[in-house]
């Protein structure tokens, strides 16, 4: 897997992700990060064991969503599977493209 970095309800890393796809795991259960009781959905894919402070500092987390804390680890990741050597000549034509439909949400309604 070349250039991939996932972080998913499987796993934290490619790998991780990859061998619970292959055993037939599934990511999917119980909402565990807010009070769901008022909705009618209380099942999801939940990211689990993920500590920010692993990747990033601790003053820059409180300054970004959750879905942002989630992808400057893969993007990591990616750099390192893909191999690609970031030197002098290239570095002004690196990047990493991050997309998100509807961003982070604090307050989730309930």
């Amino acid at each position: 897997m070349t250039g991939v970095g996932l972080l998913t309800p499987l796993g934290l890393g490619t790998e991780a992700s990859w061998e619970a796809i292959r055993a037939g795991k599934s990511g999917v259960g119980r909402i565990t990060q807010f009070d769901a009781s008022a909705f009618s959905c209380q099942i999801a894919g939940e990211v689990k064991g993920f500590d920010p402070a692993s990747y990033i500092e601790k003053k820059e987390i409180k300054k970004m969503g959750r879905f942002i804390q989630f992808a400057i680890p893969a993007a990591e990741w990616a750099l390192k599977n893909s191999e690609l050597q970031i030197t002098p000549e290239n570095a002004e034509r690196v990047g990493v493209y991050i997309g998100s439909g509807i961003g982070g949400f604090r307050d989730h309604g309930a």
